[in-house]
């Protein structure tokens, strides 16, 4: 493992990187007084079942999403990430984590993969919460640790920095403090559940006892009665004639009602844009295009702007090189409606063929023949020849 990780070191923080000084003065104070913190809810917020669920769900729709590299810059980088953003990930890999690191500390921080002469890779995402902005001769500078202990500095510039809740830092999301009530009242809800399964098995006995004066006589028919009739009985509980009005003590813990819940769970569903039938994979095909909406199509956008601007400079973006993030948001759709999306927009040539059958993840047809849009003889521009055939019929009338 320790080797893996010093690979994985070398590999994106190049060796001359590190004959720089890094300072320990805070490059926020230039900015900004905020100083961020990156930590959960409690320090739990990926650990409590509903929060997870919801991230997980939030996720695996983002590592749907294909990265293209668009433009004739760099076309090494182009052959590389073709397949995997780098030789530790596939794609969905990557995908995954970056959605995950973003809804858990509400950043998330790539790095990018680096050859011997300094050349971009590959990208590797890496946590906030080890990850601090220093300066070194004014430039700001992310530096980041390794679980190995090693710590190593990035230009800023080389970054990329996703977010959201965005409001104080100039670079970085708030934390997740937001949601700690509600957390809360979800880690309460399961301990009452809990503490009501453990008193349902215990037993416990009220009775008047008569012909007792002294404290110290009841304190030892007490002891007495535990000793011969709670324990060795086999299960059977006799009581002597001096109890009286004997009767079982019921404690029933506190338990959220449905309503209670419902609004608990609804807190969650707000807060990462979920619901419950999108989790339990009930939901339309409208709720999935609005969920496409809400959700998936912000990440896109912002993780394309992200790794465009790591990989590319100015000059060379404004010459149409970029990174594009994309998804087909008709595969959210229901079979009939993409049934109904090909008919009516295939025969009049809106879509390729292939664009079709990619509609029924079916693969392109050979030879490059899927990349025509054929169209219906009725619908051709005002001007236009219009079909031998057609004419042919013309002059037959």
């Amino acid at each position: 493992m320790r080797g893996d990780n010093l690979g994985l070191f070398d590999k994106i923080f190049r060796p001359r990187d590190r004959g720089t000084p890094v300072q320990a003065d805070s490059f926020w104070q230039t900015f900004t007084a905020y100083q961020p913190q990156f930590y959960s809810a409690a320090g739990q917020v990926y650990e409590i079942l509903l929060v997870r669920s919801a991230i997980d769900f939030r996720a695996r729709q983002n590592a749907k999403l294909k990265v293209e590299q668009r433009g004739s810059a760099n076309e090494r980088l182009r052959a590389l990430i073709r397949h995997k953003p780098s030789e530790w990930q596939t794609w969905y890999h990557f995908l995954y984590r970056v959605s995950t690191i973003l809804d858990v500390q509400n950043n998330c921080i790539i790095v990018p993969v680096l050859d011997d002469f300094g050349r971009v890779t590959g990208f590797y995402p890496v946590l906030p919460s080890v990850t601090e902005i220093v300066s070194v001769d004014g430039e700001p500078y992310l530096r980041y640790q390794f679980r190995s202990g090693q710590v190593a500095a990035m230009e800023l510039r080389r970054c990329g920095i996703l977010n959201k809740y965005q409001y104080l830092s100039d670079f970085f999301g708030e934390d997740n403090k937001a949601l700690n009530s509600t957390m809360d009242l979800i880690a309460m809800n399961e301990q009452n559940i809990s503490e009501a399964v453990k008193q349902s098995a215990t037993f416990r006995f009220m009775a008047k006892v008569s012909n007792f004066t002294k404290a110290e006589d009841l304190k030892k028919e007490q002891e007495r009665f535990s000793k011969t009739s709670m324990s060795g009985t086999g299960g059977v509980i006799l009581f002597p004639s001096t109890y009286a009005d004997v009767q079982q003590i019921k404690s029933s813990a506190y338990s959220v009602d449905q309503g209670e819940l419902d609004l608990i769970n609804g807190n969650v569903y707000s807060y990462f844009g979920v619901n419950d039938k999108l989790l339990r994979s009930l939901a339309t095909a409208d709720e999935l295009d609005g969920f496409f909406n809400c959700c998936v199509e912000p990440f896109e956008i912002q993780l394309s702007e992200a790794l465009t601007d790591m990989t590319f400079s100015a000059r060379e973006q404004t010459n149409g090189n970029r990174i594009d993030v994309t998804a087909n948001r008709l595969q959210y759709a229901s079979l009939s409606q993409r049934i109904d999306m090909a008919r009516e927009l295939g025969d009049r040539g809106m879509i390729m063929r292939d664009e079709i059958r990619e509609l029924f993840n079916l693969p392109p047809l050979p030879d490059g023949i899927g990349q025509t849009a054929p169209v219906r003889g009725e619908y051709y521009n005002a001007g236009d020849t219009r079909p031998a055939d057609k004419e042919a019929d013309d002059e037959q009338v």
